[in-house]
């Protein structure tokens, strides 16, 4: 048995068919893992849903800002942007079936020593508060008020978690910190308009994952969204997105016992280039 964390999709299936091929996976023998973002800006979102949901258990999927844009698109609580590449999905015929799997999908894992998220993890939460954190989104995602809760979902304030924060408030920081989190303070506000590598943090802000009172230092937190940071490896930290959609790589890491047994597997993009 084989387990996988892989980065940013974004609609790129030709990339994941290569990935697939190139380390032989097999639906009956390995898991795979995948860093949220599956949809959007890449040239075959439909082709990646449907991929995945014939998976089954073999792919387990945390959500991303893409995927709740797309959500939020076929709701109509936001509209196409520009660059999104959502038709296909809204206009298939099975686009319920695609949409009803992915409002099912998961914010956070923890896995095999492992937190896996989309973007990041305030640095108050603990492993196990940041579970409970997102099995509250997940419960609202998968519930019959989906609507309205995507209407009341984004905003960037408050930029600053409290325990005591209740209704759509506290929803929208922990979606904010699951998928859109790049840089914070010490105290965890978070900052949204830079989206540059760590070295240009903007002042008084650092790469969420350096704050050193880091409540999820205990275990290894693997995430993507942050193209331009690109493939971290740490003792305790997996980067994974290689920016596959804008030409890169798309990204795997093959979990070992320890941080010493990782494989690192990358097929190149190309084919997927689109404008930056």
């Amino acid at each position: 048995m084989a387990l996988y964390c892989i980065g940013d999709l974004q609609g790129c299936n030709a990339p994941l068919q290569a990935l697939l091929d190139t380390i032989d996976f097999s639906p009956s023998r390995d898991t795979l893992y995948f860093l949220g973002d599956l949809v959007n800006r890449g040239p075959d979102s439909a082709g990646v849903l449907r991929r995945l949901m014939q998976m089954g258990g073999a792919a387990q999927c945390v959500l991303g800002n893409h995927d709740l844009h797309l959500l939020a698109v076929a709701h109509g609580v936001r509209r196409v942007h520009r660059g999104d590449t959502l038709d296909e999905i809204l206009d298939a015929p099975d686009r319920e079936a695609m949409l009803d799997w992915l409002r099912r999908q998961r914010m956070a894992i923890l896995e095999h020593g492992h937190l896996m998220v989309h973007a990041g993890v305030l640095p108050q939460w603990t492993a196990a508060q940041a579970m409970s954190l997102a099995a509250e989104v997940e419960a609202v995602l998968s519930g019959p008020d989906l609507g309205g809760f995507l209407t009341r979902m984004y905003g960037n304030e408050p930029a600053t978690w409290s325990d005591s924060l209740a209704g759509a408030d506290r929803l929208r920081v922990i979606v904010n910190a699951f998928t859109r989190l790049r840089f914070c303070t010490l105290d965890g506000t978070m900052e949204f308009t830079v989206k540059e590598g760590a070295a240009k943090a903007p002042d008084g802000y650092l790469a969420w994952y350096d704050v050193p009172t880091r409540r999820t230092q205990d275990v290894t937190v693997a995430f993507g969204h942050w193209s331009t940071l690109g493939l971290v490896l740490r003792s305790n930290l997996l980067s994974l997105d290689t920016g596959c959609v804008w030409g890169g790589a798309l990204s795997a890491a093959r979990l070992g016992a320890d941080a010493q047994q990782r494989e690192i597997i990358a097929v190149p993009c190309a084919q997927c280039a689109v404008p930056g």
